[in-house]
């Protein structure tokens, strides 16, 4: 691999990573309920038309590191198609910290694009 695609990918996947957060704390504040990990990805990919951008093991980590947080909360519940699944909720702090993501987001989108478009 090049330099120029190592640098690239880098670019992609920091990116990447910043949003992922963002886009799953989205998630969670529009539907309104909790939900498990692989209900999530499912509703990534019909919000987008596409497969996920965001394979559902990398999913996880961040699932937990959010919970770690205390931004979301988690219930293990039974499943009657297999093994239990955990369910991931916003806490009271996790809606302010979306909104604050959110607003951080739609700032730095602007920043950006006003740059780029000269």
């Amino acid at each position: 691999m090049g330099k120029i695609e190592a640098s690239n990918k880098k670019f992609r996947k920091e990116l990447k990573s910043g949003t992922v957060a963002l886009v799953l704390l989205g998630v969670l504040e529009s539907e309104g309920r909790p939900m498990y990990g692989y209900e999530i990805t499912r509703h990534l990919e019909e919000f987008t038309g596409e497969g996920p951008e965001l394979k559902v093991g990398a999913l996880y980590p961040v699932l937990r590191s959010l919970e770690s947080s205390g931004i979301l909360t988690s219930k293990v519940e039974p499943s009657v198609s297999g093994p239990p699944r955990k369910y991931y909720s916003l806490t009271e702090p996790g809606r302010q910290v979306y909104r604050d993501w959110k607003d951080t987001w739609a700032h730095t989108r602007d920043f950006v694009d006003r740059i780029l478009k000269g």
